[in-house]
């Protein structure tokens, strides 16, 4: 017996890369599902096509698994409240949401236009946001629910040319875990995960030198989508019952456990601070615990395991 056994999952971005993966190991796990996916091109700038998603339904069906397609908008509220509907109407029930549907549109912020920032927000802060709206109320009255939602280094870490993605991606973060502490009570998880894996957005990053070659040629051929696709479906199962408003990562075959931001030092000064006692004073005495400016690689600088 799989681990989401008897469980219906509602899946975003599942038409391939990491959502493709979560959907059919979800199947394979017990579970029934609701595909998403808008079909649409990977910077989020044609009309989208229902076939996609459907291909990958009938893709668990031929299997012998139980999946419905649904090609609407995350951007809209409306039409994930019809992913939600359709998964009752068609199970009786949702039980989980898994939601890495998303676009990319990469560029130095000093040259950003209004519609890049606008668009990635829209997937993927307000994508989070519809996803979960429309799904808490159900989840707390029944008291079961879990969400995987995906982040990214390029927030938690940083990464030069994707201030929209960054920005986006960190406010997930604070939108998990405020799900996850409010819902405690009526058991209603949540967690986020920032994925190593090659997939068309990872696809995408410009190969500029000989070093960005292999960079992008390691994630290529050791960080797959389906490694993803484990820890993703672990959350959401009820054996995973006491973990919630956790960050992990996946690289290759390592799963990685963030921290969360936290007070590293604290200086107080009696009678107050002024600027030229912060400047002469507290900065000064605060610069061995600064954050340097590294991207993600310098924090992760090893060969996939």
């Amino acid at each position: 017996m799989g681990v989401l056994e008897g469980k219906v999952v509602l899946i975003t971005g599942a038409a391939g890369g990491i959502g493709k993966e979560c959907a059919l190991l979800a199947a394979r796990e017990g579970a029934k599902l609701v595909v998403n996916d808008l079909g649409g091109g990977v910077a989020g700038d044609d009309e989208g096509s229902a076939g996609p998603a459907e291909e990958t339904a009938a893709e668990i069906r031929a299997l012998g698994g139980e999946a419905v397609a649904n090609s609407e908008s995350v951007t809209s509220l409306e039409s994930v409240r019809g992913m939600v509907a359709q998964a009752i109407e068609t199970y009786g029930a949702l039980h989980a949401v898994i939601n890495p549907a998303g676009i990319l549109r990469d560029g130095m912020f000093h040259k950003m236009t209004d519609a890049d920032w606008d668009s990635v927000i829209a997937v993927h802060l307000r994508g989070a946001y519809n996803v979960s709206r429309a799904t808490v109320e159900h989840f707390r009255n029944q008291q079961e629910g879990s969400y995987v939602h995906f982040t990214s280094t390029s927030g938690l870490i940083g990464n030069i040319g994707q201030a929209n993605y960054a920005a986006a991606k960190l406010g997930v973060m604070g939108l998990s875990r405020i799900l996850a502490m409010e819902g405690a009570m009526k058991n209603v998880r949540s967690n986020i995960i920032a994925p190593f894996a090659w997939t068309r957005m990872i696809a995408t990053i410009p190969v500029k030198d000989e070093a960005s070659a292999q960079r992008v040629g390691r994630m290529r051929d050791a960080m797959r989508a389906d490694q993803v696709a484990q820890l993703a479906v672990a959350l959401i199962s009820p054996e995973a019952k006491d973990v919630s408003g956790q960050v992990f990562a996946v690289r290759g075959n390592e799963v990685v456990l963030f921290s969360q931001p936290r007070p590293v030092k604290s200086l107080a000064r009696m009678e107050g601070w002024t600027p030229r006692t912060l400047l002469d004073q507290a900065l000064p005495a605060m610069k061995g615990s600064f954050t340097d400016l590294g991207a993600t690689a310098s924090v992760f600088p090893y060969d996939p395991v």
